[in-house]
């Protein structure tokens, strides 16, 4: 059973102590394929050293996080233009729009994702996206790019199913991750009337972790209690779910 979770930080400094044990748990639960989301360059050499020492499981992306958008934005964007100009990557992301902390930098926000959405689209690469407190500015400039390049994840979805329906009208696919085992996650409410094909699993790790370990760090083989709630919500098999999710997965990224 080959299981990919399809966001994880497993450069976090979080794991800093225990990296490789974390790793080898992942890869015992039958989780062989990570794949890897940028945050901006303060973290571009930990990415690169992951990737050295896993290069059969790990896989990266490269962009600005919007958390990350900041006075200096520009500059950060024309070091990730140099890297995905210059090796291969697997998607442009995390990228998008994040209003629960902070909206000073809306507008640079919104130049960001539409800038690396077409760097995306140049590539021929998916994007990965991330959105908080933001769907209705997220959905607007998706409208605005829209058209046979733009594909990817909606990452950590935890919208409602109008907005669960219209992401996948983008042709996105949707990031499930331990939002869905929460007891007021409410995705689960619906999520049984999305098909499967629009479905990818993901950790988030270290953040979000599943029940039962919600509140603690999150690792890639807590992916395992995200798959066996899919397993309950679809009634299919967890090795069934696991082949789609997978497979969805190699569609979006390639690999």
């Amino acid at each position: 059973m080959t299981i990919t979770d399809t966001h994880t930080h497993l450069y976090s400094e979080q794991f800093g102590e225990d990296r490789n044990a974390m790793m080898h748990r992942a890869l015992e639960a039958g989780v062989s394929r990570f794949f890897i989301p940028a945050i901006d360059s303060s973290y571009t050499e930990a990415m690169l050293n992951l990737e050295k020492e896993y290069p059969e499981n790990v896989f990266l992306m490269m962009g600005l996080h919007p958390t990350s958008v900041k006075e200096n934005y520009l500059e950060e964007l024309a070091l990730i233009k140099q890297w995905l100009d210059q090796r291969k990557f697997y998607a442009v992301g995390e990228i998008g729009i994040d209003l629960y902390w902070d909206k000073t930098f809306l507008q640079q926000q919104q130049d960001a994702f539409k800038m690396q959405i077409e760097w995306a689209k140049e590539k021929e690469l998916p994007i990965v996206i991330h959105c908080r407190e933001a769907f209705n500015e997220i959905f607007e400039i998706l409208d605005e790019v829209k058209d046979d390049k733009l594909y990817g994840i909606f990452h950590c979805f935890t919208g409602t199913l109008d907005q669960a329906k219209r992401a996948i009208d983008f042709n996105m696919k949707l990031g499930i991750g331990g939002v869905v085992t929460f007891k007021n996650g409410k995705i689960d409410q619906f999520l049984n009337e999305i098909p499967l094909q629009h479905i990818v699993l993901e950790t988030d790790a270290p953040y979000l972790a599943p029940v039962p370990y919600r509140g603690k760090r999150n690792e890639s083989s807590y992916i395992i209690n995200v798959l066996d709630k899919l397993v309950t919500i679809y009634n299919l098999t967890p090795q069934k779910i696991a082949q789609i999710t997978t497979q969805n997965s190699r569609d979006v990224f390639s690999i």
